[in-house]
């Protein structure tokens, strides 16, 4: 390819990159999906040599494990407080629905009332049923922050693909 198609190129996979990062912010965007797919599209674009295919498969390592994360922050941050697995099960099953019917917070609302009524009936207990709503929401929040540092890491192995390799 040519320098000045090469540097187009680099800019709107960045420019792409950076709006998938900047969407983890957001419920809503798949934003390591987005890192991902702007790191493929360069790669078929400027063919995959040795290097680059192996910082591809890292790359896809961390998307993989990045959308994830969330299930287990979430899941772990419940069972801290002794929620049970079937509630962590309904949170998740909560979580998956409203994410796809009630964008772009429905699957952490459902997550949260999934858990809170299965904890609540299980226990009777309000008190106990919100603690590990808060928690399932603690996770989640943790969960945003390391999928936010794995964007960050995707984009530096994709800037050191395409600039220092």
């Amino acid at each position: 390819m040519e320098t000045v198609a090469i540097i187009t190129l680099q800019i709107i996979v960045l420019g792409t990159m950076l709006v998938g990062l900047f969407g983890l912010l957001t419920l809503i965007i798949p934003g390591l999906t987005i890192i991902w797919v702007a790191a493929l599209v360069y790669g078929l674009l400027t063919d995959f040599d040795l290097w680059s295919g192996i910082l591809f498969g890292v790359i896809t390592l961390l998307m993989i494990g990045g959308n994830v994360v969330d299930n287990i922050f979430m899941g772990a941050g419940a069972r801290r407080t002794g929620a049970s697995w079937l509630s962590v099960g309904i949170a998740l099953l909560g979580g998956l629905i409203g994410s796809i019917l009630l964008p772009p917070f429905g699957g952490l609302i459902l997550a949260m009332a999934g858990i809170f009524l299965v904890e609540f009936i299980r226990l009777k207990n309000w008190r106990k049923a919100w603690d590990s709503t808060r928690n399932l929401a603690l996770g989640c929040g943790w969960a945003g922050v390391t999928r936010f540092g794995i964007g960050i890491v995707m984009i530096i192995l994709w800037w050191m693909w395409a600039f220092v390799i």
